[in-house]
């Protein structure tokens, strides 16, 4: 089974709509941009790709959370409170939150500029491991979202990629491992 991972990214845009004074709009991903290093001790960059999340905002129930909480419910695109579209930069998102005390705080931390990322929740259906300048790297292509998050705290180190990714990175290390003594072998054999 796989897992859900969650990405919390710096933005391209996180603000409210000052025509509509409640609507929060932004990227909540931005496609063909690489990520900072990820996986601590097995280090890797990712880069998702345009189309990876078409299908999912067309078909699947998906939240606006306020950092990742499901009891800070901003909007859902069931209900018309979520809007999702991919555009020429990536994940794009209007939230039209709930009139609560809670969301009116935190559209105006949003409005100073103390809230300025998101974050997204989602499982992986394909992707592709490499190798770019002596960095392995993963291609993201196709997801399953569950949530988009304005988030106070960024930190890759503490979200579950570190699980869910490690099990494919260490397949893929090994599979290069097999290729690489494979080689070495044939190296040897023409030595002799």
């Amino acid at each position: 089974m796989k897992n859900k991972e969650i990405r919390m990214l710096p933005l391209q845009e996180l603000r409210v709509n000052e025509e509509n004074t409640t609507d929060i709009i932004g990227h909540a991903a931005v496609f063909d941009s690489w990520s900072e290093t990820l996986g601590g001790l097995f280090p890797f960059k990712e880069i998702v790709r345009k189309g990876a999340f078409k299908e999912s905002i067309g078909k699947d129930d998906i939240r606006a959370l306020f950092n990742h909480d499901p009891n800070y419910v901003l909007g859902r695109n069931k209900a018309g409170t979520l809007s999702l579209a991919e555009d020429d930069i990536g994940l794009r998102v209007v939230i039209t939150p709930p009139n609560t005390t809670w969301a009116k705080d935190l559209v105006e931390s949003i409005r100073r500029g103390d809230i300025s990322q998101m974050s997204i929740g989602f499982i992986v259906l394909d992707d592709a491991w490499g190798t770019n300048d002596g960095v392995d790297t993963r291609e993201i292509k196709k997801v399953q979202l569950f949530d988009v998050s304005p988030v106070t705290f960024p930190a890759y180190a503490e979200t579950d990629v570190g699980v869910r990714a490690m099990e494919e990175y260490k397949s893929y290390k090994k599979e290069l491992d097999a290729k690489a003594a494979i080689k070495l072998q044939k190296q040897k054999f023409k030595n002799l």
